[in-house]
């Protein structure tokens, strides 16, 4: 029965084999060149560092010691043998001769083992990052999850609650009291509706890996944006907000239907958070290549200690009330993923009398035959 190391010996082996071809090939190039070269020049040290340059490209091809050693040796013992005089023979008996043999041995295995040294450490520092990134991803997956676990619950309980007394109380309510339990139910469901509709699109555009991935097609700014506010304004038909787009027609690489997602669910977070009457604004502006759409509230503004960590799928609270159990953290942290799908940028941040969201889209441009 085979022990692990005899396993792992078979597998060097067969690796070593898989890469004799590649092994040939270039060093047969070597070979072929160095012919020419010598028949033209005659210069053994130019030969040499045609075989020398072979061997690196092996090693970064094979990223296998022992072939590189084994092409050092082949390297060695052609130049010696075919470009050394005297020719097509090996005589160490000759002044000088040993030295240069072993010489340009040290040197081929040298530059052979430090190539393939470096290739291992870039192969290393790929893994670690590879792994640091499914770090990442596992934690951005627990926090959504803590996130979705918090705001589920409280708005089902809400609705459970409430429904509840009406079934049982219900004839001893007014018809106003019964009104307003009606509406809080509808409100709390049409909010976990619409939460849903946000976790869908993550699941649209994540593949199995959790990579994110978006087809584009050049969208007119004004259009997407108006139909994201119309959509808006059919959910919250109280809300006010003004809307400042550029006075070109300007055409943007995006899925119009995600991009929406991302400006409801930041007008969303200002209509529930800002606490204030006064209108959320909703503006475009162009900036070299790229173009920054910015929700901006006037109302308390965000603890700058969740600017930090708001982005990443935990609850955000920005005020009390009957509203401030609907925390904004799964719909901000499928924004910066839309987003980030888009090879875009999103932030937060305060300004002097409110709160503001900006997220980046590149490569717009005018649509002159618009």
């Amino acid at each position: 029965m085979s022990t692990p190391k005899g396993f792992r010996l078979g597998a060097h082996i067969c690796h070593v084999i898989r890469q004799l071809p590649v092994t040939a090939m270039i060093l047969a190039m070597a070979t072929l060149i160095s012919t020419v070269f010598f028949h033209f020049s005659n210069n053994v040290i130019n030969i040499s560092l045609i075989f020398i340059v072979a061997i690196v490209f092996i090693a970064r091809a094979t990223n296998c010691y022992t072939v590189g050693i084994l092409a050092s040796l082949y390297g060695v013992f052609w130049v010696n043998f075919a470009y050394t005089f005297p020719y097509m023979t090996l005589d160490f008996t000759l002044s000088g001769y040993p030295i240069t043999f072993i010489g340009m041995a040290l040197i081929s295995t040298l530059v052979s083992s430090m190539t393939i040294h470096e290739a291992k450490q870039n192969q290393l520092l790929q893994e670690k990052d590879h792994m640091l990134m499914e770090a990442e991803k596992e934690t951005m997956r627990a926090n959504l999850l803590r996130a979705i676990s918090h705001d589920l619950r409280t708005p089902l309980t809400t609705i459970l609650g409430t429904s509840s007394t009406l079934m049982e109380h219900g004839e001893n309510l007014s018809c106003a009291e019964r009104r307003k339990m009606a509406q809080n139910i509808y409100s709390d469901a049409d909010w976990l509706l619409h939460m849903v509709e946000n976790l869908l699109s993550i699941t649209r555009i994540q593949d199995e890996r959790g990579v994110a991935h978006v087809t584009k097609s050049e969208e007119p700014v004004e259009e997407v944006v108006s139909e994201a506010v119309q959509r808006f304004r059919r959910r919250f038909p109280d809300a006010l907000v003004t809307v400042s787009v550029p006075e070109e027609f300007i055409v943007i690489p995006m899925d119009a239907t995600l991009i929406e997602q991302v400006i409801n669910n930041l007008l969303e977070n200002a209509y529930y958070h800002a606490g204030s009457d006064l209108p959320i604004e909703l503006s475009v502006t162009l900036n070299g290549p790229d173009a920054a759409f910015t929700v901006k509230d006037h109302g308390k503004g965000i603890d700058p200690q969740l600017l930090g960590t708001m982005f990443e799928g935990g609850t955000l609270k920005r005020g009390t009330g009957t509203d401030a159990h609907k925390g904004m953290g799964i719909g901000l942290s499928i924004c910066r993923t839309i987003i980030a799908a888009h090879n875009g940028q999103i932030s937060a941040g305060n300004h002097e009398d409110g709160a503001e969201f900006t997220f980046i889209l590149p490569d717009w441009r005018k649509d002159y035959g618009a």
